[in-house]
């Protein structure tokens, strides 16, 4: 019998979405996939005050897992950041047969850093993580996940980027017409933010991806702020005049007066290696997720 693989995954949430479905397509999964994203979308309904349910937490939690089961899917429950603390269900675990042999599906809270302390070879996460944590900053900048690994510190991590997922949203670069037309700009380009200068609004969280898509030698006379409280982030770029945010299709910018310019980088979720861990018989991790067209070299 093959060796089951643990692969770490983050436990809810549009990365994880990413990961099952390529499951589904590729292990002949599909309902076992979907049975874990309704689940998960339903307990954020729940969480959301969009969807109530006669059971309490605990009696949900006991429904959806079968221990009993080892091709079932279990759950947990974490602690949510609402008022009062309240319980969250959330992904566990789960293991999937593929030709190449057994994966084991792992919730963690942050894949990136449980391969970072070699707990696991292989793993989930967004990229921006690993811009955010590991990434070397550069006065040119980081336009693609192509280029992820050359800027990793072999001495800094073990952990490489091999492939990603195409569940692509990107860091878009947006700034209103005024502000466009004052630096006589032909748009939210890269060459605008050269020749800017003043504030940068940002979420507080990306200064560092921020700083690497956009090379350290542009941000000498920028300085970053960010949205007020409760503030939605395309609200605190409108009233900067500049900034980075995520798009999907851009309409909410749009709605707040924005001109949508260079797509920055990639938010992906990607398939992360740790070079010391992995081993010959991993096979089936790279069989299962890997894709011919976007595989990245491990360098």
């Amino acid at each position: 019998m093959a060796e089951t693989t643990a692969v770490a995954v983050p436990r809810k949430g549009r990365p994880l979405e990413a990961v099952l479905e390529r499951v589904a397509a590729r292990a002949d999964a599909t309902e076992l996939a979907d049975s874990i994203i309704s689940t998960l979308r339903y307990e954020k309904a729940i969480t959301k005050g969009r969807a109530e349910d006669p059971r309490n937490v605990y009696e949900r939690l006991a429904d959806y897992s079968d221990l009993g089961h080892p091709h079932r899917p279990e759950f947990t429950l974490l602690r949510d950041d609402r008022d009062g603390l309240p319980r969250r269900v959330v992904f566990d675990s789960v293991t999937v047969e593929t030709e190449t042999g057994p994966i084991q599906l792992v919730g963690r809270e942050e894949p990136f850093r449980s391969l970072r302390t070699h707990s696991f070879a292989f793993g989930f996460d967004s990229a921006d993580l690993v811009l955010e944590e590991v990434v070397a900053l550069r006065p040119e900048p980081l336009d693609s996940i192509a280029d992820v690994n050359a800027r990793i510190d072999p001495h800094d991590t073990d952990v490489r980027v091999v492939t990603g997922l195409g569940d692509t949203v990107h860091h878009t670069l947006m700034a209103t017409p005024e502000l466009l037309d004052s630096y006589r700009a032909d748009g939210a380009t890269r060459k605008f933010v050269a020749e800017y200068e003043g504030e940068l609004c940002i979420s507080p969280r990306y200064e560092r991806l921020v700083e690497a898509v956009l090379g350290t030698d542009v941000m000498q006379d920028v300085e970053f702020c960010y949205p007020g409280d409760g503030q939605e982030e395309e609200a605190g770029i409108a009233e900067t005049g500049v900034g980075v945010y995520l798009t999907m299709t851009g309409g909410t910018a749009r709605d707040h007066g924005l001109e949508l310019g260079t797509q920055l980088f990639p938010s992906e979720t990607v398939l992360m290696e740790n070079v010391e861990e992995s081993t010959d018989g991993d096979a089936a991790v790279t069989a299962l997720f890997g894709d011919v067209e976007t595989e990245l070299a491990v360098q």
